[in-house]
């Protein structure tokens, strides 16, 4: 019996219980994997100095990437594309800085500026850049707040839109460099399609003060008080503007049905908000519908960005208002900007890069913010356009920037022509594109949680505030996530029948377990909020187990814990391991540990848990530990029948 116990344990293979790795090792090793994933670096191992320090350059400005291998034929779809969303960067730009309460013409400077610094910076080659509706409109319910209205002290006012659009660059600058995009990440996408389809619904709502020609109007962003403010001021209502509100948001809808219908009608669509902001132009400059009630946009003034830089206010009586702004827009803003960037690379089975992503978007709103611009981010109409119309590069960003230019020095006066029941217009129909409520059947049908999460954002924003429908779900979703983290999942294996696998009882029914011993899977980090969790799982299956067992034999002798997919362990982890073990050696029971990984029987290691244990209780697979207890099993069986 001896020498068939020796060969047993010469034939298997074992774990590797190699010397503990310095803590500097470890250190360096862990925050390779935190913040460079995807190892930028590695093509440059074996390249000569000064190849290197080129591709260095490059990476961290990847227009020098790219425009060296530039040429004409690039250029002709770059310069279609460029055309083509400047003509919807116009009525958007105006639309959207009304929206914000803040002078039109700083729509138009958001879309100058701050595309010439993504072109350098960023990493999409189809991204396009502008102001953003939902945005705009919570930055000024955030500056609103600390009652800075834009009627009462309209520099005030702008000053504060332009500094959270400054707070906003320097936060997503400190997030690239740090390489800390990860956070972005938890706002989940449940809580972002509610989030945005709730924001869409009360732009739309609000848009019915320019439909129906209101002169008063609610500063509330609820349902509940945008539909009272429109009711109570019914007596204002404006037939001419109903009529022609109406006229332009059939047009627009129509026009954008048939682009998705047919893609040779795709131009119609792209070109039908600048359609309707001229047609409103020169409605109003040849019928002097002013003197019908007809509101318009007021003077534009040409000229080049004026530079605001020492306009930022800091002052601490307001400062709170911007910083909020920042934190919220910026999160929103950043997170949809990436998801765009990259579902349209996708398409070309190209990539990008989150961290310069977002490095790009803070030189460009700090910048920005020098030169008279708020707010600015990936844009997802504008991004779709600019890739229907075939964009190869970002020089499509910089022929819309030059587009912009020439509107700014030269035609902007005859938008001041443009009347707001127009731009009311091609906000509401731009929202209505943005209320996809089949995301919210797909979430239903997927993930009962994620729908809650994402009803709770609509109705959270809709009928409350804002701020209100994204912090609860928010909150929502980070409570899911740490109740994943708290309650890990575990399951007990047994084997596929007519093989060696060991998978999940509960997804294979058929999956046998092996008499006397129990195998559990472990799949998440073991540490201070789930060690108890698991420990008292793991009894509860021990103890399901020995109530199943009729005679003695069937009683339960070993306990394997699969470590395969547990990532890392914690003090209290290795605690929770020994609590364990305590309590099955009073019940008679041996454990083993099966494939722990190198992080944590480093910590095992130094816990001493390894020598508590004994090395020869480590197995490197689940096979191997079940031949080997099954051997001992044997040899009990055997002891017993001799006596």
């Amino acid at each position: 019996m001896a020498t068939a116990m020796q060969s047993f344990n010469e034939s298997e293979a074992t774990v590797n219980f190699t010397e503990p790795r310095s803590f500097g090792t470890v250190l360096k090793s862990d925050i390779k994997e935190t913040l460079f994933p995807d190892d930028p670096f590695y093509g440059l191992k074996n390249e000569p100095p000064m190849r290197r320090i080129l591709k260095t350059f490059q990476y961290f400005i990847p227009i020098f990437e790219w425009l060296p291998q530039y040429n004409l034929k690039l250029f002709r779809y770059d310069f279609v594309a460029g055309i083509t969303i400047a003509t919807l960067t116009i009525p958007q730009g105006i639309s959207y800085a009304k929206l914000a309460e803040i002078p039109p013409i700083i729509g138009l400077y958001c879309s100058f500026i701050p595309p010439f610094v993504y072109a350098i910076f960023g990493s999409s080659k189809c991204l396009a850049i502008g102001n953003m509706a939902a945005t705009s409109l919570m930055i000024a319910a955030a500056i609103k707040e600390k009652n800075v209205f834009p009627e009462t002290d309209p520099k005030l006012y702008l000053n504060l839109v332009i500094t959270a659009g400054f707070l906003t660059g320097v936060m997503q600058l400190f997030l690239g460099v740090c390489r800390l995009g990860l956070l972005v990440n938890f706002l989940s996408h449940a809580t972002s399609i509610g989030f945005i389809a709730g924001t869409a619904t009360i732009i739309c709502l609000q848009q019915l003060k320019g439909l129906l020609g209101l002169k008063h109007f609610t500063k509330k962003t609820d349902v509940v008080h945008v539909i009272q403010a429109v009711f109570r001021n019914r007596d204002e209502w404006n037939w001419l503007c109903a009529l022609l509100g109406v006229i332009y948001l059939s047009f627009l809808l129509i026009s954008r049905h048939l682009g998705r219908k047919k893609p040779r009608l795709r131009f119609i669509s792209t070109s039908a908000p600048m359609v309707v902001v001229v047609t409103g132009c020169l409605i109003t400059y040849f019928t002097d519908a002013e003197k019908h009630g007809i509101q318009t946009v007021g003077p534009l003034k040409r000229g080049l960005n004026p530079i605001t830089i020492q306009d930022l206010t800091f002052d601490s009586k307001y400062i709170s208002a911007p910083i909020k702004a920042a934190v919220i827009t910026g999160a929103l803003a950043t997170s949809e900007a990436i998801a765009i960037g990259r579902s349209f690379a996708l398409k070309r089975n190209e990539e990008t890069d989150g961290n310069k992503e977002i490095i790009a978007f803070g030189l460009m709103n700090i910048i920005g913010s020098f030169t008279s611009c708020y707010l600015t981010s990936g844009i997802f109409s504008k991004t779709a356009v600019n890739f229907n119309a075939g964009c190869k590069t970002l020089m499509s960003d910089i022929v819309m920037g030059f587009c912009m230019m020439l509107v700014i020095l030269f035609l902007a006066p005859i938008f001041s022509y443009t009347p707001l029941v127009a731009l009311s217009a091609v906000i509401a129909a731009a929202m209505i594109g943005l209320l996809k409520f089949g995301e919210f059947y797909h979430l239903y049908k997927i993930d009962k949680f994620d729908f809650f999460i994402c009803i709770v954002a609509f109705f959270g924003v809709t009928f409350f505030s804002m701020d209100a429908g994204l912090f609860t779900s928010f909150f929502l979703a980070l409570v899911r996530g740490l109740l994943y983290l708290a309650r890990p999942a575990t399951c007990k294996l047994g084997n596929i029948p007519n093989s060696s696998i060991y998978r999940d009882v509960e997804q294979y029914p058929n999956a046998t377990g092996v008499p006397g011993i129990v195998v559990v899977q472990l799949g998440s980090p073991i540490y201070f909020a789930n060690g108890i969790y698991i420990k008292e799982r793991i009894m509860r299956w021990v103890r399901d187990e020995q109530s199943k067992s009729i005679t003695k034999e069937g009683d339960v002798e070993h306990v394997l814990l699969d470590l395969g997919g547990v990532t890392t362990i914690d003090t209290t982890g290795i605690n929770a391991l020994v609590e364990i073990r305590r309590q099955l050696i009073t019940k008679g029971i041996k454990i083993g540990i099966v494939n722990p990984r190198a992080s944590v029987l480093e910590k095992m290691t130094r816990a001493k848990f390894v020598d508590i244990v004994g090395k020869e209780s480590f197995y490197l697979s689940i096979e191997d530990a079940i031949k080997k207890c099954q051997f001992s099993l044997d040899l009990s069986s055997a002891h017993k029948g001799s006596a």
